[in-house]
């Protein structure tokens, strides 16, 4: 198993990419410790991916605060001794046209998902500083091309910062031999649609993007978890500073 003993801390754990990468962490032999807003939501989650409850800890609080990732680091240091790999993946979405943002909007998205991944990856690490690591981030291809479907101008400001940060840090931790990289995907079926859609909007909004993607379909977060799983292991080790489109093949082109 390509994990065996290692210790893993992933932001937004509770469901979606988050929870299947921390699935698959798990069954390759890792320990795991989970972040999330709902408290509730991370324990079912824990308690699905582990039923023994030895292997998975939660440590729920809003990553936009940076207690909240240093929280995390700790809790996993203190649960199983020490922290080898970070996947940085909490992160919102909510397309809205430019001329609506509002101020608050862009907080928003700056906090949750730049600042967030910023100093969780900052507390991470201060402690593999000493022994090496890898970091993988959740940016998005929303950074790279524009989708006039979705408008979402401070979504992929703050994400093209993720993917900005993965270049200058995979410079400034290579001293320490630590990797950072990130995934960039298209549209992936989550529960964060559910975040502005109703149920039976998923239902019908979703599957009218299966074209948009040169393989004729969305992605699912298994698609993603390979992705990131790849880029944390060994499989990977000269592989640093590579933000990887997960995508279905958009940012190729169009047919």
């Amino acid at each position: 198993m390509r994990f065996e003993g290692k210790v893993v801390a992933i932001t937004g754990g509770g469901s979606g990419i988050g929870k299947e990468v921390a699935a698959r962490f798990v069954a390759e032999g890792a320990s795991v410790a989970i972040n999330g807003r709902d408290l509730a939501k991370l324990q079912a989650a824990a308690k699905e991916i582990d039923p023994s409850g030895k292997k998975v800890i939660v440590s729920a609080g809003d990553i936009a605060n940076p207690a909240t990732g240093a929280a995390l680091v700790e809790a996993a240091v203190k649960a199983f001794g020490t922290l080898d790999i970070l996947v940085n993946n909490a992160g919102v979405f909510n397309p809205k046209p430019f001329l609506d943002l509002t101020e608050g909007d862009y907080d928003w998205y700056l906090d949750t998902i730049l600042k967030g991944k910023f100093f969780t990856a900052q507390a991470a690490a201060k402690v593999m500083k000493d022994k090496g690591g890898v970091i993988v981030q959740t940016g998005s291809m929303w950074a790279i091309q524009a989708i006039g479907a979705t408008p979402s101008a401070a979504y992929s400001a703050a994400n093209a910062g993720v993917h900005a940060m993965v270049r200058n840090l995979a410079i400034e931790l290579a001293p320490y031999n630590i990797r950072i990289n990130a995934v960039a995907p298209a549209v992936v079926e989550t529960p964060v649609y559910n975040t502005f859609l109703s149920a039976e909007q998923v239902k019908e909004v979703l599957p009218t993007f299966d074209a948009f993607h040169p393989l004729g379909r969305n992605g699912q977060p298994k698609d993603v978890a390979e992705a990131i799983l790849f880029l944390a292991s060994e499989q990977a080790s000269w592989i640093t500073g590579t933000v990887l489109p997960v995508d279905g093949g958009v940012t190729a082109g169009r047919q």
